[in-house]
């Protein structure tokens, strides 16, 4: 197998601009609207809006490389960072403070330029004990090969299927050295299918032991919050390349094992996802309005520290069922008095049992 990369017009890219017009200027017209939309929320509705979408593209990165973060550790974070008030913060584990400083240091300080430093700094954060899973791996640092040649594998022992062969460590400084002045000088493309080449030549090169799906997701986050000369992010692309996780993977297989250097397809595609995920913010606006309309209509109402945290809890999106014992588990008390707040709350409208019912009795919002 060649991959493109080993071809000698390696990386001069190329593709079809007719047939990626329609889906950029559809795309440049959902942005503006999106933007538009959300700039015209109050402040608070706003910073909720943010909020509610740099933790959902930091869990999703992680979790399209099948790391599952908890979602109020990566949410204190995110606050705590950019000095939002969100009352009591739940302390964050190393791995998650680490995620976050990196995506957050793309989208806040989109206008600075991408250096060496700055992805070795990103690529420390990722990885804080040096080791990834059980394994030690070089962090902070291109990769050495050591270990052998850098491949994406899947597949049992001895049945291995190989889907990529990144370059040879020995080229990595020279490889970097071109993508990160094309990446900083470059300005003859659209900014948002910049953002789509960026995040395929970086994974193309896999300069990491690690991460660098997580890093090249960063970077395209980061090349949107240029096209938008805006910090503020009311989508994720993350979220929406986790829905769609086997195709993203089967597209960069694709593009990276052809012979020629179009990207149309995987630009199109790109596009498309975008697309999708900027409908998708609606899902977040729609969240963020019925929180923020529970809290007024219960602006009187008395809740303990517990029952307010597990209710935001709920409003952000709770995954998977709500029980007593869950309950305990998440606020660190004892199931009596998690089945005391759950009974209350119960008795005053706000939760109700499931009607599924079950081994375990689960709970959900009432519809206020």
């Amino acid at each position: 197998m060649t991959y493109y990369h080993e071809k000698p017009e390696w990386p001069q890219y190329t593709w079809d601009s007719e047939k990626l017009a329609n889906p950029l200027a559809a795309v440049r017209h959902r942005q503006g609207r999106l933007i538009g939309r959300m700039e015209g929320l109050g402040f608070s509705l706003r910073n909720e809006a943010i909020l509610q979408t740099l933790t959902q593209d930091v869990m999703k990165s992680s979790e399209i490389e099948g790391e599952i973060l908890d979602q109020m550790q990566v949410r204190s974070s995110i606050a705590r960072r950019l000095g939002m008030d969100i009352g009591a913060l739940t302390p964050a584990d190393r791995n998650v403070e680490g995620v976050v400083e990196m995506m957050l240091d793309a989208s806040q300080n989109y206008d600075k330029p991408l250096a060496t430093e700055r992805l070795f700094g990103w690529h420390a954060a990722l990885f804080p004990t040096g080791f990834s899973g059980m394994h030690r791996i070089v962090v902070g640092a291109w990769r050495n090969d050591e270990r052998g040649l850098m491949q994406v594998v899947s597949g049992r022992i001895g049945k291995e299927r190989v889907h990529y062969q990144a370059p040879d460590a020995m080229r990595l400084n020279t490889e970097m050295k071109q993508f990160l002045d094309w990446y900083n000088t470059n300005t003859t493309s659209d900014p948002v299918l910049k953002a789509g080449l960026a995040h395929l030549w970086f994974v193309t090169i896999h300069p990491f032991d690690d991460g660098n799906g997580r890093i090249a997701r960063a970077i395209a986050d980061m090349s949107l919050a240029r096209a938008e000369n805006s910090p503020q992010r009311f989508y994720s692309m993350s979220s929406q390349i986790r829905k769609e996780r086997d195709v993203y993977y089967d597209m960069l297989e694709a593009t990276q094992k052809q012979d020629s250097g179009d990207i149309t397809p995987w630009l199109l595609w790109f596009l498309d996802c975008l697309d999708r995920a900027i409908a998708g913010a609606e899902t977040t606006l729609a969240t963020v309005l019925k929180k923020a309309k529970f809290w007024e209509t219960h602006s009187d109402g008395k809740f303990n520290q517990r029952q307010r945290d597990i209710i935001n809890r709920l409003l952000n999106g709770f995954e998977g069922k709500l029980n007593t014992s869950k309950w305990a588990k998440i606020e660190k008390c004892s199931t009596d008095t998690a089945l005391r707040d759950i009974t209350e709350l119960v008795e005053r409208g706000i939760l109700e049992k499931e009607a599924a019912g079950g081994r375990s009795t689960s709970y959900v919002l009432r519809d206020q």
